[in-house]
């Protein structure tokens, strides 16, 4: 199997994801759970399984392998969150320790399942390094920029460059802000969203100036995300290939702005699938291999 993504734009080839019968169970389980997870109101189990077969139409027309990762007795519901446990590089893959306690389980599940595929382990963040997926955004293949945050701190990220120093060049550390604190779930990736080389959705409220100019400087344009629809994760945008992008429905501005910029469009329903958990279409997926420029 080919594995590796480091980019965040080139077109996805092979997704891991998890169905939400494998991590929300039913309804008793999420009516049982979904405080423990600091969810924002327990989702319906019923329209979650019809948002995940919209969510699901879109990766089928776009991605040629789909995987599914398999429900797991020592996991949760924010299982269904597939990206923050582990990055795929070409050289292999790199695990992390989950920030939320009820999420440890995560890492060595996703493991096992990886290495079932035929996936090298290139390491792991261990001892008091804290690092998760969601705070790593490529900018290109030998740039890598790392949110500095309550999810991530900096002994992770000196044994990530450890990892990584022999094919990454670049890393460009981005503190982020305090916001709704440490409970609340922001990643870097919270701030923003690669959907081409040259094109990014931001949240420039939570950006520090620097990280705005260092973008800008390598000519990415900017879509700014106004604050209503960052609530309804409007800066949270997977790119399944350049300017091609999925996104939640009901973020009209965002859009608009993006279909401007020459982007193609992939709306899906995800009241219960993404907002009441906060995690938007780059959380739920696990690109195991995008192709490379050079490819």
């Amino acid at each position: 199997m080919k594995y590796g993504c480091q980019s965040m734009v080139n077109k996805i080839e092979t997704v891991l994801v998890k169905h939400p019968k494998k991590a929300f169970i039913d309804q008793a389980h999420l009516i049982e759970n979904f405080e423990a997870f600091q969810y924002d109101g327990c989702p319906d189990f019923e329209q979650t399984l019809a948002e995940f077969s919209a969510f699901e139409q879109i990766l089928e027309k776009h991605i040629p392998d789909i995987h599914y990762l398999p429900a797991n007795p020592n996991t949760g519901i924010d299982s269904i969150y597939t990206h923050d446990a582990v990055k795929v590089t070409r050289q292999g893959a790199i695990y992390f320790p989950m920030g939320k306690e009820l999420r440890a389980a995560e890492t060595s599940a996703m493991e096992s399942y990886l290495k079932g595929l035929g996936i090298k382990t290139l390491g792991h963040i261990k001892g008091s390094g804290k690092m998760e997926g969601g705070d790593i955004v490529w900018l290109d293949e030998q740039t890598i920029a790392i949110g500095l945050g309550y999810r991530t701190n900096m002994e992770g990220i000196e044994q990530f460059k450890q990892l990584t120093q022999s094919f990454i060049k670049e890393f460009i550390i981005v503190p982020l802000p305090h916001a709704q604190g440490p409970l609340a779930c922001l990643h870097l990736m919270s701030l923003i969203s690669m959907v081409d080389h040259n094109l990014a959705v931001v949240y420039l409220e939570y950006m520090p100036v620097f990280f705005k100019d260092l973008l800008e400087s390598r000519d990415i344009e900017l879509i700014n995300v106004p604050k209503k629809e960052y609530e309804h994760l409007g800066s949270n945008v997977l790119a399944l290939a350049p300017r091609v992008c999925m996104m939640l429905e009901g973020n009209p501005q965002t859009r608009q702005k993006l279909e401007a910029a020459g982007a193609t469009i992939c709306p899906y329903p995800g009241e219960n699938l993404s907002l009441k958990g906060t995690g938007g279409p780059t959380c739920l997926t696990q690109p195991i291999f995008r192709t490379f420029d050079k490819d």
